[in-house]
């Protein structure tokens, strides 16, 4: 069945997708390994894309496929709504990348860990999350992008919140292209692999333990 909703995603089959996820979801098929696969059907859109077999079009449609997917996941991840938080975040996808999935997928785990999201959404100037973090005070910047072309973007950003005075405030990035080399050359302070990394990664900075 997982084999079924991978290959509805990559062939852009929005309403095959959902279906699947609807029946993965009634078989108490982890909300996770759902979204698991989403992130690696994602990836091979993203190569179709760099390739140029794909254009925003598909990348577009690709993205409003797992966002479905993931609105369907999300009450199934617990979480208390009410909880007090524990942190608050600067979340979005860097200047020139406009794809959102993995964005909204970490944006979701961290509101279900009990942390304050602010998703500034996808392409976003480096200054606006200087803004952002200036604005809601917050202590912890997240920057996603799915694409090669969004590491420059990425370093841009975590210069200008230096630069700023943020001095305080951590970084954390991911994505397709992200990598240890990379994190260290944007000089960001931390990368993970996926959104059970970046929940990990901002719990230890808030300080919280579970």
């Amino acid at each position: 069945m997982s084999e079924k909703l991978f290959d509805a995603i990559t062939s852009l089959s929005k309403d095959e997708a959902l279906k699947i996820t609807d029946e993965l979801l009634q078989s108490n098929v982890h909300p996770e390994e759902i979204l698991n696969v989403g992130r690696k059907a994602m990836q091979v859109i993203g190569d179709h894309f760099e390739s140029g077999e794909y254009f925003l079009p598909e990348l577009m449609v690709s993205g409003d496929i797992l966002a479905g997917i993931a609105d369907k996941v999300k009450p199934f991840l617990q979480g208390e709504e009410n909880a007090e938080k524990i942190g608050k975040v600067v979340f979005g996808t860097v200047a020139g990348d406009i794809h959102d999935i993995a964005k909204d997928i970490v944006v979701f785990m961290l509101e279900t860990n009990r942390f304050e999201v602010i998703d500034l959404g996808v392409d976003v100037p480096a200054e606006k999350f200087v803004e952002a973090a200036q604005e809601h005070q917050a202590k912890i910047v997240g920057l996603s992008g799915f694409l090669t072309l969004a590491i420059e973007p990425m370093r841009d950003t975590i210069s200008a919140l230096k630069q700023a005075g943020l001095t305080d405030v951590k970084v954390m990035i991911g994505g397709g292209p992200i990598n240890e080399l990379v994190c260290a050359d944007t000089g960001a302070d931390a990368w993970g692999a996926n959104a059970v990394d970046a929940v990990s990664i901002a719990k230890e900075w808030a300080g919280a333990s579970a």
